[in-house]
């Protein structure tokens, strides 16, 4: 298995149970894994034999403007969600931070893996 990644992608979405938190969006910080075969586009050098992660980066950004989540737990799940499902990945690692929450913590977050069923 090959892995495609994106690193540090910021992406503004409302996200916690506190009602600041639900009135108004908070930057973000994700980290995707992406498990996938990229033999075909290895071979043929052409996008159309691999997961487009400037595809991913602008569905992920245009989906979660307009979502809310309480937890990152269930965004991470989200994501991977649509990352094995809509892309086709095989399996994912999606790492999400909140930055800035709490005086002395630079970032707070979950990480977890899924495989496709």
């Amino acid at each position: 298995m090959d892995i495609i990644f994106i690193d540090d992608l910021r992406v503004s979405t409302l996200i916690g149970i506190y009602p600041r938190e639900k009135a108004m969006p908070q930057n973000i910080e994700l980290s995707l894994q992406i498990g996938t075969s990229t033999a075909s586009a290895g071979a043929s050098d052409d996008i159309r034999d691999t997961i487009d992660y400037a595809v991913v980066v602008d569905r992920l950004r245009s989906e979660l403007e307009t979502r809310h989540f309480n937890l990152l737990e269930r965004l991470a799940e989200y994501v991977a969600t649509l990352l094995l499902e809509d892309f086709g990945a095989t399996w994912v690692r999606v790492s999400i931070a909140k930055l800035g929450m709490m005086r002395g913590v630079r970032r707070v977050g979950v990480v977890i893996e899924r495989g496709a069923p």
